[in-house]
């Protein structure tokens, strides 16, 4: 959940840092804090507990830290509570190495006794402050320079990271390494931004490149080169954000998730729309042909929270149209079981960042079996999508709310669509049928629409019955699909207990904890099982 914002070029630093940073509030944190260095003079750092505002008045919102080079940060605790000396950046004893960092490091406590064999001193109880230190004990054994730095340190430590460093000796430079983690490089003509999500730089820069993993990047005014692990330079290609500043901004909406639920119809209009053309579903873009979906034997869904119960859906879908036997798996748990995957199985990974961590794992581990990938992500060049063989784009724009909403539901018309195109192409259904779905596909948006316009019958159920303390959703066959995600907003949002279940498994045992007050919702929009669910 921490947020990574660096900038260097002409312009005063800290300003341009907190205005990042507050673009990335909606990630969750509990302090933040600045590192900005003017020239050769010492880097200047400044943290606060709390809430950005903390920093902004402590630091003139950035105007009393000097220098056109820099780094800030919003933390989420991880190792160590939330306090002033446990808030990024950290430094070497001397000043020498600073940092901020995203990410969990696994094996940090060795790394930190090792540290202390070698007479450096600890200040935090966080994993980066290792980090730190050890970066900056390789630089000086070895009187080696930052690639080489950076890169002994990425073969030393275990987890994820996104790491943004200023070296004493490079003034005017900010250098990252990335595993895992996201983080994306922003130029323009004489500037260069760093950030761990698109909306902290879309106010100056829409041209960017995605940092991929063991690799490293050298930062200056306008200008990035990047590096492997080897320390050998690499190309990277620039990609445009078609995002808009306005389109991550809260326009009016009390918060993000609010404005997001009511983009649905605009981003489930937009994907239709970016597929179906003259009434015929279009994945050439996709680099998928009709020739390949004929030889898939069966198809492996990947991935986590939202997403998996998208792809929950799509099982019931897909399978239904298409006759093709479909898997669900938890992304977390496919790698671990050493999955079974036929040659001719497609591996279908969803995810809204295209970062998740378990489900680009389970990529790769499909891409090792030599299985062919499908990606169903948001963001547009993001690792999922540059790893897997093909990749349909849902065009839900920037979700900021930590919930997802529009996503979810564009990912549920990706899954449609793909089933239609599956059957059609493998003759399940013919063309009556296939323009059928494509016309009920059609009216969603408006559907969603009207269930907005619905909003008074809402407030008044929402507000008899928002002192439950359980929560069941129940439902048969794809309604059960859509409770499994009705039951997380449920808990993720407002912190009530809630479990979905099928609604014929309530009987075994579950029903015994259903009492007075006890609130079951039920989800009922299939005719011929409605009886099964009385």
């Amino acid at each position: 959940m921490c947020g990574i914002v660096g900038y260097v070029g002409n312009n005063q630093a800290g300003p341009i840092l907190l205005e990042g940073l507050s673009k990335l509030e909606y990630r969750g944190y509990d302090s933040a804090g600045l590192a900005v260095r003017d020239g050769e003079k010492q880097v200047e750092i400044v943290k606060a507990k709390g809430r950005l505002k903390n920093l902004s008045d402590k630091t003139d919102e950035g105007k009393a830290i000097k220098g056109n080079c820099g780094i800030g940060h919003t933390r989420w605790a991880t190792h160590g509570e939330p306090s002033e000396k446990n808030a990024h950046p950290h430094m070497s004893d001397d000043g020498n190495v600073v940092a901020v960092h995203n990410g969990i490091i696994e094996n940090y406590s060795e790394v930190k006794e090792k540290l202390l064999k070698k007479e450096y001193k600890f200040y935090s109880d966080t994993d980066t402050e290792a980090v730190v230190k050890l970066i900056d004990y390789y630089y000086k054994k070895y009187n080696i320079g930052p690639v080489d730095a950076l890169a002994k340190t990425m073969v030393r430590i275990r987890g994820s990271y996104a790491l943004a460093v200023m070296f004493k000796d490079y003034p005017g430079e900010i250098w990252v390494a990335r595993k895992e983690c996201p983080m994306i490089i922003g130029v323009n003509d004489d500037a260069t931004y760093v950030a761990s999500d698109v909306p902290a730089i879309l106010k100056y820069t829409r041209n960017v490149y995605y940092i991929g993993n063991y690799e490293m990047a050298r930062i200056t005014p306008g200008n990035v080169e990047f590096y492997n692990l080897d320390g050998e330079r690499i190309e990277k290609e620039l990609t445009e954000i078609n995002w808009d500043a306005e389109a991550a901004e809260k326009g009016g909406y009390e918060h993000f998730m609010l404005k997001e639920i009511h983009e649905q119809p605009k981003a489930v209009r937009d994907t239709i729309n970016a597929y179906v053309k003259d009434g015929v579903i279009d994945f050439a873009g996709i680099n998928l042909t009709e020739e390949q979906i004929k030889k898939f034997s069966d198809i492996t869904i990947v991935a986590c929270g939202s997403a998996y119960h998208a792809g929950v859906v799509g099982q019931y879908v897909i399978e239904k149209l298409t006759r093709i036997p479909v898997r669900v798996e938890l992304a977390s748990e496919f790698r671990y079981r050493n999955p079974i995957l036929g040659k001719n199985t497609l591996v279908i990974s969803v995810s809204q960042s295209g970062e998740t961590a378990d489900t680009l794992a389970a990529v790769r581990e499909a891409k090792e079996k030599g299985n062919y990938t499908l990606g169903i992500v948001n963001v547009v060049g993001s690792s999922i999508a540059r790893e897997s063989d093909s990749v349909l784009y849902t065009m839900a724009g920037p979700e900021i709310a930590v919930a997802t909403t529009k996503a979810y539901s564009a990912q549920l018309i990706a899954m449609y669509l793909i089933a239609t195109k599956f059957a059609f192409v493998k003759g399940e259904i013919d063309k009556e049928r296939h323009d059928q779905i494509l016309a009920e596909i059609d009216t969603i948006p408006d559907k969603i629409e009207k269930i907005f316009d619905d909003n008074g019958r809402i407030q008044w159920f929402t507000a008899k019955f928002a002192n439950v303390q359980d929560i069941f959703f129940i439902g048969r066959g794809i309604d059960y699909a859509i409770s499994l995600e009705g039951s997380l907003k449920m808990k993720e949002i407002s912190y009530i207990h809630s479990e979905a279940y099928a609604a014929g498994e309530l009987k075994h045992g579950t029903i015994s904890l259903i009492e007075d007050g006890t609130l079951v919702i039920g989800v009922l929009t299939q005719e011929d099982l409605l009886e099964k669910n009385g």
